[in-house]
């Protein structure tokens, strides 16, 4: 599959708490404008109210809606709404900026291929909600993130680009994810821009970025 460069691509980001990744793509794309940056956030999702990501969203003037899972009898009916609800504002990209609920079947089928995430380590070591932790307790003198495409497994999807933390021998999970964080906002918008820019196809496990 392929997406081709266009000015301007459509972004919808999800998320589920402080939104701070969302606010890195909101001020890399305040500070060069939409077309230069290659997206514009057209809309922010969420799975839950009273968060600072949607309140991030409102701020800077861009329409928000909540799906939230327990107003739908099923899994499989939430993210049938979830899909309709990003579908709605027409999406070239879906980012997940600390997105905390798995897709289902209707959602990848959309946006498979078309859906980014970051996740706090250097996969395909330490999936998973632990990644931080995990790679401590391994004992791991270099961790880092990575930006992926979402498929139907818990963070084997393809990778685009990761970013590289040293492990120090005073640090807990706590500080050595926020300096992983830093790396991964930074790396987010990056890599958001390029595929927004430039274009990219996916060669079965490989993103190669036009």
């Amino acid at each position: 599959m392929a997406a081709k460069p266009s000015v301007a691509k459509r972004l919808v980001v999800l998320v589920s708490g402080s939104g701070t990744n969302l606010q890195a793509l909101l001020d890399e794309i305040a500070a060069t404008g939409a077309e230069a940056y290659g997206a514009e956030i057209v809309a922010v999702g969420a799975d839950r109210d009273g968060i600072e990501g949607l309140a991030r969203a409102e701020r800077a003037g861009i329409p928000t809606f909540v799906t939230k899972v327990r107003d739908h009898g099923s899994r499989e009916e939430w993210d049938a709404a979830l899909t309709g609800a990003v579908a709605a504002h027409e999406p070239d990209l879906v980012v997940s900026a600390g997105f905390m609920k798995i897709v289902g079947k209707e959602f990848l089928a959309r946006y498979g291929g078309r859906f980014v995430n970051t996740h706090p380590a250097l996969l395909p070591s330490f999936p998973g909600a632990h990644g931080v932790r995990d790679a401590l307790a391994y004992g791991a003198r270099v961790t880092g993130c990575t930006v992926h495409f979402v498929d139907d497994g818990v963070d084997t999807g393809p990778i685009i680009a990761q970013g590289v933390v040293e492990v120090r021998d005073e640090d807990d999970e706590s500080a050595l994810h926020e300096r992983i964080k830093d790396v991964e906002r930074r790396l987010l918008v990056e890599v958001v821009g390029r595929l927004a820019r430039n274009g990219y196809r996916i060669e079965g496990r490989k993103v190669v970025i036009q």
